[in-house]
């Protein structure tokens, strides 16, 4: 797969888009996130895979070249060991739907939550 010919960052969406010819994705940060191709997140089988809460409101704060056939991916919420490969991000856009769904289903199932959790301690009411 070549390299997309264009990719942006929307900060206020947290959104990536990635433009191949006529083929256009807008990726929401989170989706990018948790499923990232990193061994802490999908492990080194579907069976190891670790579910990722709260990340609701993660944004990208780095984006680099790794050679001709992918990007790296910083996010604010530190993670930034995934490679995300041409192929895979293209996966993740033509099928943003059937992700979108897995990883609600996933949530779901283990009562968990897209929001972050807050410590009390850091809550402080008004």
């Amino acid at each position: 797969m070549d390299a997309p010919t264009h990719i942006t960052y929307h900060k206020i969406a947290h959104t990536l888009e990635l433009q191949w010819d006529q083929e256009r994705y807008e990726l929401p940060a989170e989706l990018l996130r948790v499923y990232s191709p990193s061994a802490e997140v999908r492990g080194h089988s579907p069976d190891q895979r670790t579910l990722q809460t709260g990340k609701k409101n993660v944004g990208i704060k780095l984006i680099e070249p790794v050679g001709n056939y992918a990007i790296r991916i910083g996010f604010d919420d530190g993670h930034d060991s995934g490679i995300y490969a041409w192929a895979y991000l293209h996966e993740l856009g033509s099928q943003q739907e059937r992700f979108w769904q897995e990883y609600l289903q996933d949530l779901k199932q283990a009562n968990a939550s897209r929001l972050p959790n807050i410590p009390v301690s850091q809550w402080t009411p008004k």
